[in-house]
């Protein structure tokens, strides 16, 4: 059934859909965003909404998939490349765990897990819009910190993936799991720099003797 997610068509008005499906999603969430709203605050008929969209979850995966792009682009214009390491992880496992532990981000993966059978693209897809792009420009940032002798590395793509799971570590099980509903600032900064401390214990070149 993947050829489902191969519906979506575009036309005049897609982009005005998305807008308006964008601003619902991220007021009500997925359940409690309904059809009629998001044509209301798109200001579009119903029909047109579903000539473009027949199912909901293919809307949210739409929105979902322009929205990691957008958080990556963000998080990318907004990262100094030339920085030391420390400074640039930190800045990176901020905007990631920021990301994946929203109500938004929590949604999009919920909705990935329960659709994964019937319709795997919809994890393909979200996956190549938002995490595989990240991983990449990590991994080319390793590299080029390796060049400026900052980093030790073998593996630049297991080292990206590395410091995105130590990112996870204690905050999202927790919410996963639904043994917390939402979780601090401080709480972020705490385990982001003790990734960026575990992280760089491992790959840091060691200075001196």
């Amino acid at each position: 059934m993947t050829a489902t997610v191969q519906k979506v068509r575009k036309g005049r008005k897609f982009d005005q859909v998305l807008s308006g499906a964008r601003a619902v999603f991220m007021s009500d969430g997925f359940e409690g965003a309904s059809v009629d709203e998001i044509a209301r605050v798109a200001a579009v008929s119903k029909a047109t909404l579903y000539s473009y969209f027949p199912d909901k979850r293919l809307l949210f995966m739409e929105v979902a998939n322009a929205e990691c792009l957008r958080q990556s682009k963000e998080a990318l214009d907004s990262i100094d490349m030339a920085a030391p390491p420390e400074d640039v992880l930190s800045q990176a496992g901020h905007h990631f765990l920021r990301f994946i532990t929203s109500t938004f981000g929590l949604q999009i993966f919920r909705i990935c897990v329960a659709e994964s059978d019937r319709f795997p693209d919809i994890g393909q897809q979200f996956y190549a819009s938002g995490p595989a792009v990240m991983r990449s420009e990590m991994a080319k940032y390793f590299e080029q910190a390796e060049a400026r002798g900052e980093l030790v590395i073998d593996d630049y793509i297991l080292a990206a993936d590395q410091f995105g799971e130590l990112c996870k570590a204690d905050l999202w099980p927790r919410l996963i799991f639904g043994v917390s509903n939402s979780i601090s600032e401080a709480e972020i900064d705490r385990v982001v720099e003790g990734a960026v401390e575990m992280f760089m214990a491992r790959y840091g070149a060691k200075q001196g003797g």
